[in-house]
């Protein structure tokens, strides 16, 4: 393995404390409770490389240094992360009085009213907000490049996606912004990021952390929020302190038997984990990501563990096309609630055409469309727990590829062309009578075979940075544990990080 590179620490503005990037958020936390650097210190170090990074990498579209500053006059609560720096992803997370522009034009300049329950939990933690992450508008694709921001640029190759939708958190935390930021998980939106950028990425188990009090339940539950992070114990301390059911929250994940941060530092026993290479949703698999998938295969069977080759058996167009469903209407509720908060119609020219596009579709199907499809996935999720009833962990490929060159994953010039038209025209059903549901559902899931099955399971999964390919792109690999169970998957991601570190690997970026 070749010496890793660090991203280049500006001089000037670090008030003297030049360890900032030998520590995780819990590191820091510790340096500040022994007094031997002040959140002040902090604060100005993550200032200063948002500063110097930010216009290469456009991982933060919205400053709050003001607020953090305000935050830390009126006295950090003692917390376990008590004077780390943090950043919060630009959807979803609500924070009182600056906006949450969710990638869209018409949301960018409306103040959220009051802060969301899991911002507030943030805050008791006692990080200091700086400000807000980039992300594709509503979080729709897996990748980072809406037009009101422009693209969040993956910082091990600048030319590269760092996936989406929690893009920005994550190329934050690889360029050593901060050492954790906010993510949230609805088809694989804080696992993807994660492998992309070399990070670690859990998504809770369904109904851990909280969603209120604006919303019951996103995406019908397919969503989750947390947190990445450089480390396992910072994703198992943070979990710590935002898990739990909020008032009035429409259902709980099953009580943890004690702390997370206590299960990463326990050894996990032997585990029977299955494996595959097969995509459960996609088509084919780059022999980067089967080569990383056989090397941790290997590296588990030296740790102890029994590793068999099976999967779930998954129904691959019924379940692409149900899920397929249940974006699109979602996407136009989103659309509908985005008009509705700048107090208009909705209009083509206030979104971007594919998701225009998408809500079209969304509106041209029938209730009964999203009751089958709701169906069809819980039906395919009885299924699949069936399997865990055999096996503790399934390992597979975060993704079907290495992070992708920026524009690759976008649509065509004539895909975009005709969606435009059909948007002047309002043409919903032109879309539906194309059978264009069924033609997303055999491309969509190509760069994410994986991810989105464990969103409508409503499982823990994560994504593991444990591979590099020969262009050093991070690789990372994909465990899921069963229903209410993140106290496996910590055990097993802290044996892992253990076993092969890779918190002193960053990328080398250049000056800004």
């Amino acid at each position: 393995m070749a010496s890793p590179t660090f991203f280049p620490v500006p001089e000037a503005p670090m008030a003297g404390f030049t360890e900032y990037d030998a520590h995780d958020g819990l590191g820091l936390a510790e340096l500040v409770r022994r007094k031997e650097v002040t959140p002040a210190d902090l604060l100005d170090a993550a200032v200063s490389r948002i500063e110097a990074g930010n216009a290469t990498v456009n991982a933060v579209v919205h400053r709050m240094y003001d607020q953090a500053r305000a935050a830390l006059a009126a006295g950090l609560p003692e917390g376990p992360f008590r004077g780390v720096p943090f950043l919060l992803k630009d959807l979803g997370s609500k924070y009182a009085g600056v906006p949450t522009g969710s990638g869209n034009r018409l949301l960018r300049d409306i103040p959220a009213p009051r802060d969301s329950e899991i911002v507030r939990r943030y805050k008791a933690s006692g990080v200091l907000i700086l400000g807000k992450t980039n992300t594709p508008e509503f979080g729709l694709v897996p990748f980072t490049e809406p037009e009101v921001a422009g693209p969040t640029r993956n910082p091990w190759d600048l030319g590269r996606t760092p996936g989406g939708s929690s893009g920005g958190s994550a190329a934050a935390v690889a360029a050593r912004m901060v050492p954790l930021a906010g993510g949230g998980d609805g088809g694989g939106s804080i696992r993807i990021p994660a492998s992309c950028c070399g990070v670690f990425g859990l998504k809770p188990t369904r109904g851990r952390t909280p969603t209120g009090p604006d919303m019951g339940e996103v995406w019908r539950g397919f969503a989750q929020e947390h947190v990445l992070t450089r480390s396992v114990r910072d994703s198992a301390a943070m979990l710590d302190a935002i898990a739990g059911a909020d008032v009035g929250a429409p259902y709980a994940a099953p009580p943890q038997a004690r702390p997370f941060l206590a299960e990463t530092r326990t050894e996990p026993g032997r585990l029977r984990v299955a494996f595959t290479a097969e995509p459960f949703l996609g088509h084919a698999v780059h022999a980067d990501c089967v080569q990383g998938l056989r090397d941790t295969v290997r590296l588990l069977g030296e740790l102890g563990h029994e590793v068999v080759e099976a999967a779930p058996r998954i129904e691959r167009e019924p379940f692409a096309v149900a899920f397929l469903t249940i974006v699109v209407a979602e996407a136009r509720a989103e659309i509908e609630w985005a008009a509705g908060q700048a107090r208009r119609r909705p209009a083509a020219g206030d979104f971007e055409p594919a998701t225009w596009g998408l809500g079209l579709l969304g509106r041209a199907l029938a209730a009964s469309d999203y009751a089958n499809a709701s169906r069809v996935l819980q039906l395919a999720a009885r299924e699949i727990g069936g399997f865990f009833e055999r096996h503790d962990v399934l390992l597979t490929p975060t993704l079907a590829e290495p992070p992708v060159p920026i524009g690759s994953l976008q649509p065509s010039r004539g895909e975009r062309a005709l969606l435009r038209v059909i948007g002047r025209l309002h043409a919903g059903w032109a879309l539906r009578a194309m059978g264009m549901i069924r033609q997303l559902a055999a491309e969509v899931f190509d760069f994410i075979p994986y991810t989105p099955v464990f969103n409508v399971t409503g499982q823990p999964a994560m994504s593991v940075p444990l591979c590099w390919n020969a262009a050093g792109l991070p690789i990372g690999m994909h465990l899921v544990g069963r229903f209410g169970d993140e106290a496996t998957l910590f055990r097993l991601a802290g044996q892992l990080e253990r076993a092969r570190p890779w918190s002193a690997r960053a990328p080398a970026l250049p000056p800004a």
